[in-house]
């Protein structure tokens, strides 16, 4: 009886864990159909027509399409320069604004390498190796995000001597997928063998 036990509760264990990336997904698809839906409502609500809700959305799309090409042809867009000028004026928006827009294009940009780049660290201590985001370089001192998993938008922030790392043929998407998936989407085993 008890191997019984066992065997259903094993079944169960791994049907939830192969149920728990559709649920992740489902979760993201009812977060941005909620997110629509309540804009739709905020529209809705001030122009009391669904004919002006609709071209409300139409002429949103239109101009972020425009917007994203201007930025893909020219590298800036006249729209995001209007707003960061005015949120520049704004004492502590300002800040995060700049904060997050710095985030956003780190991992973004096509034309930051830097920020792609993936390195290996001795963290916490010696002896101990876990991937990281380098962020910033000055000299030979390089600036590295260290993810936590399986959550990678929580880490460190630490300053590493470039002699203290090494260099990884991971990208970006790899070195998060290595870390949400807690060590389990790895394809660099041979890197792994090569750390001292």
């Amino acid at each position: 009886m008890n191997d019984y036990i066992k065997k259903i509760l094993n079944d169960f264990l791994i049907g939830v864990f192969a149920v728990i990336p559709i649920v992740v997904v489902l979760q993201i698809i009812l977060f941005v159909q909620s997110l629509v839906s309540d804009l739709f409502q905020v529209v809705y609500g001030f122009a009391d027509s669904y004919l002006y809700t609709a071209i409300v959305f139409v002429v949103s799309f239109i101009l972020l399409i425009s917007i994203g090409n201007t930025i893909v042809k020219k590298g800036r867009s006249w729209v995001i320069s209007v707003f960061d000028y005015v949120i520049a004026r704004i004492p502590f928006l300002n800040t995060i604004y700049r904060v997050l827009k710095k985030v956003i294009n780190m991992i973004s940009s096509r034309e930051q390498t830097m920020a792609k780049e993936v390195v290996y660290v001795e963290y916490p201590k010696d002896g101990i190796w876990v991937p990281a985001y380098v962020t910033n370089k000055h000299e030979n001192k390089y600036v590295l995000f260290i993810p936590t998993s399986p959550n990678p938008t929580s880490g460190f922030t630490v300053i590493v001597d470039k002699s203290k790392l090494i260099t990884s043929s991971m990208n970006i998407e790899e070195a998060t997928s290595f870390i949400v998936s807690v060590g389990v989407d790895y394809n660099k085993v041979s890197e792994a063998i090569d750390l001292p």
